[in-house]
């Protein structure tokens, strides 16, 4: 499999979840990767260390998203290692859950800074090596809650929204340098916090789901790797849901 050979390709929040996913998929594909996290250097490394065993060369680089600043030394460390960054995957993203009579400006903040505002940060600083190329795919992590919203999570629906419409406002910008800008909208998929779930609140949730499961890592990550490829070549400005026909 090598449908990313000869790409470089930076995976924000990839030490995790969905990130840690694309990041193994990517490698099998061929990719050379640059993945950030923000703690646990350790666990960060040990992942590095696994996907490089494909044959990719795989760093991963401590950094914060949400900060302007670090964004930009992010992408220049990338560059300079790589001499290119073909792929951009805005992954990280967190939530703070709460009915919005209880919800805080701190907890309202958190997550645009982290969910909405990385992925201005990372494409600002991206979009300058990738139009000197003439080429690039940026694939912007949403979520089937940014389409229809969802209660207890109206601060996490705002930054999910937010990146559908900056996404294809980019891509209308771009397009005519040949980068394209793409959004994958989750809807359950199986993580660590979805592991805490007893099973009858994960049937509480399949019940609702058409194909009556969950989704994993491996079904965002194959999506990354289709948009991330030239298979996708005309395909830009679009929302792909991954949600089990959730969003049906």
């Amino acid at each position: 499999m090598s449908q990313l050979k000869g790409k470089v390709a930076l995976i924000t929040g990839g030490s995790r979840g969905i990130g840690e996913a694309i990041v193994m998929k990517f490698a099998q594909e061929g990719a050379d990767i640059a993945f950030t996290y923000v703690s646990s250097a350790e666990k960060a490394q040990a992942i590095a260390t696994k996907a490089a065993a494909f044959g990719s060369k795989v760093i991963a680089i401590q950094s914060d998203a949400s900060d302007f600043a670090q964004a930009e030394a992010l992408i220049n460390e990338v560059i300079d290692a790589f001499g290119r960054v073909d792929i951009l995957v805005n992954n990280a993203g967190i939530t703070r859950d709460t009915l919005m009579l209880r919800m805080t400006e701190e907890q309202w903040d958190q997550v645009i800074e982290v969910n909405l505002k990385s992925v201005f940060n990372l494409t600002k600083h991206a979009l300058k090596p990738m139009m000197k190329q003439k080429s690039g795919s940026i694939i912007n992590m949403s979520s089937v809650v940014g389409i229809f919203g969802n209660a207890g999570q109206a601060n996490y629906a705002a930054s999910k929204a937010g990146i559908i419409g900056f996404s294809k406002s980019i891509a209308k910008e771009v397009g005519s340098r040949n980068i394209r800008c793409n959004v994958i909208a989750p809807g359950f998929i199986e993580t660590d916090m979805t592991h805490a779930l007893t099973d009858d609140q994960k049937k509480a949730y399949t019940d609702n789901i058409p194909l009556k499961r969950l989704g994993s890592g491996e079904d965002i990550a194959n999506a990354c790797v289709y948009l991330g490829s030239d298979l996708s070549g005309y395909i830009t400005g679009q929302v792909i849901s991954i949600c089990g026909g959730l969003n049906t």
